[in-house]
């Protein structure tokens, strides 16, 4: 199973690209990553994706344990015509419990175990045989003699009697087991029996294969005696009739275990079937496989905490993290690896993994690294800048050789228009939740070059904001509108305290209010906030 590589639930353009990069690196030095997105794409980070023809990432709903992550038993399952015998055999050989019985599409048919296999033995019915001409030569060593047909399907008759009590008494319905008797196997080919199985491993004269020939009458010959001939061949029967076929209770590999523990806790069964979306069986599961489950291994980039992650994730074995915020709530129950930088992309942290690593920078990479520092730094103009960012953004243009300036206009304005985009769209495309100085805050950041269209709508804008801010409870919910030329930002808000904006960016509060320099939420947004509520107290 490979390792996962996600950045957070709002998939931005450096919280993607790092991600790729990272798995890129990993998978160079020998990992088997796979990189992940949270969510749908930014209209920026899909111009960079396509602009550098990078496949677009995984896209995961979550990352709690499914049943495909178990270690469960994978089982073959055998064909509804193998015969009983068989089924005993192979289960005898693997040390099964249960055995599936699968149709042609390897589809789930039915279900057999030891008991079944038991039960039919000493309930069932010992005169009908219904299976085919090679399960009886498998199964009772024998050599067919003459093939009328494929299947057999007759009441069993054991030639014990005196000739003359059975001469008259067979019918074409009837399975015959004989020895050397060749007035009674002359008789039966003549009557057209569906079967005669003759025993004792004797050389049976050629007269009699001819004649069976001649009638399509099916001869088998047997090593063994009539008696054991007897005792097994009810055993030569198809799986299929004794096989469960209603009430078994199944799986799909995709559910999740949290969803299916509590049925396989309270119910007799051992084994359950598991199977995929096209219906195939894959294997059983049973309650061992659920006591200490395989969890989905993930490396986190561009976060660290729950509420920005993905679903399940208390349920993953997180292996590292790279990041470049402040330090979340995500704790481990093992030391990882956690590469934390106060520098103003996640991207630049990766540049320096790979220089660790000595490893080589492939250009489609570099294109996507750069980018993601252009994205997080506004073209190095946000005061969440470092010397490592201008430094890795010099090193990585080495590489591409493109006019930044010119480039990074034009994924600003792929990334920015919000023609098209419904209000919950544009507030939501950049939201993120935050437990500040004790209480609850969510603040939604939107770069934009098109500031009409969002005045525009602004009291469509406050109306929603209003929503989203009784409905969670929030503290503050603020919509941040981020004009990148102009390098500052509007803000749309509601708050429980007006004068907590007042204090936090020295404003009057007014829907709309221009900060002026104002374009880094982590830098300056939530340290003003901080301290602002820390003075209201």
């Amino acid at each position: 199973m490979p390792l996962l590589v996600f950045g957070h639930k709002n998939p931005d353009t450096d919280s993607v690209t790092s991600a790729i990069a990272l798995s890129k690196l990993k998978n160079m030095l020998g990992e088997d990553t796979v990189p992940c997105i949270l969510g749908n794409l930014t209209e920026e980070a899909k111009f960079v994706l396509d602009y550098f023809q990078v496949s677009v990432p995984e896209l995961i709903k979550n990352v709690k344990i499914q049943l495909k992550d178990l270690n469960y038993d994978r089982v073959e399952g055998i064909s509804p015509s193998a015969s009983i015998l068989h089924a005993y055999k192979l289960m005898e050989e693997r040390n099964l419990k249960t055995l599936p019985i699968v149709d042609e599409d390897e589809r789930l048919a039915g279900i057999v175990t030891m008991k079944d296999i038991a039960m039919g033995l000493i309930k069932g019915d010992f005169y009908t045989l219904e299976t085919s001409l090679e399960n009886l030569a498998a199964d009772l060593n024998g050599e067919i003699l003459v093939k009328a047909c494929e299947e057999i399907k007759g009441r069993i008759k054991i030639m014990a009697f005196y000739d003359d009590t059975i001469l008259g008494t067979l019918s074409q319905k009837d399975v015959i087991i004989v020895g050397d008797r060749y007035r009674i196997i002359e008789n039966a080919i003549e009557v057209g029996v569906q079967l005669i199985l003759v025993t004792g491993g004797k050389t049976l004269p050629e007269k009699y294969v001819q004649m069976a020939a001649e009638k399509k009458v099916n001869l088998l010959a047997v090593s063994i005696d009539t008696f054991m001939t007897s005792k097994l061949i009810n055993q030569c029967n198809f799986i299929a009739s004794i096989m469960k076929r209603q009430g078994i209770i199944q799986f799909q590999e995709e559910e999740y275990l949290e969803e299916v523990k509590d049925e396989m806790i309270h119910t007799t069964f051992r084994n359950f079937p598991v199977i995929d979306r096209d219906q195939k069986f894959l294997g059983f599961i049973g309650r061992r496989h659920i006591i200490n489950p395989q969890k989905k291994k993930v490396i986190l980039v561009d976060h660290n905490e729950y509420a920005q992650s993905a679903e399940g994730l208390a349920e993953a074995e997180i292996i590292e993290i790279v990041d470049h915020h402040k330090i979340g709530d995500i704790s481990t129950s093992i030391p990882i690896s956690f590469r934390n930088m106060p520098v103003g992309s996640t991207c630049t942290i990766v540049y320096y993994l790979f220089m660790e690593a000595g490893k080589e920078i492939p250009r489609k990479i570099a294109g996507l690294l750069l980018s993601g520092i252009v994205s997080d730094t506004l073209l190095l103009r946000s005061p969440t800048t470092t010397l490592w960012d201008r430094n890795v953004i010099t090193a990585l243009n080495k590489i591409l050789n493109l006019d930044l300036e010119s480039y990074a206009m034009e994924m600003f304005k792929a990334g920015t228009s919000l023609e098209g985009y419904s209000i919950e769209e544009v507030f939501y495309k950049d939201f993120k939740e935050f437990q500040l100085e004790g209480v609850k805050i969510g603040i939604s950041q939107v770069f934009t070059l098109d500031i009409e269209d969002v005045f525009n709508r602004k009291d469509q804008f406050t109306d929603f904001i209003q929503r989203v801010h009784g409905h969670n409870s929030y503290y503050l919910t603020l919509l941040v509108i981020t004009d990148i030329l102009s390098e500052g930002s509007y803000l749309l808000y509601q708050c429980a305290n007006e004068s907590l904006l007042a204090v936090a960016f020295d404003i009057e509060p007014q829907q709309g209010v221009f900060v002026q320099a104002i374009v880094s939420r982590k830098k300056q947004i939530l340290p003003k906030l901080a301290d602002a509520l820390r003075m209201l107290k």
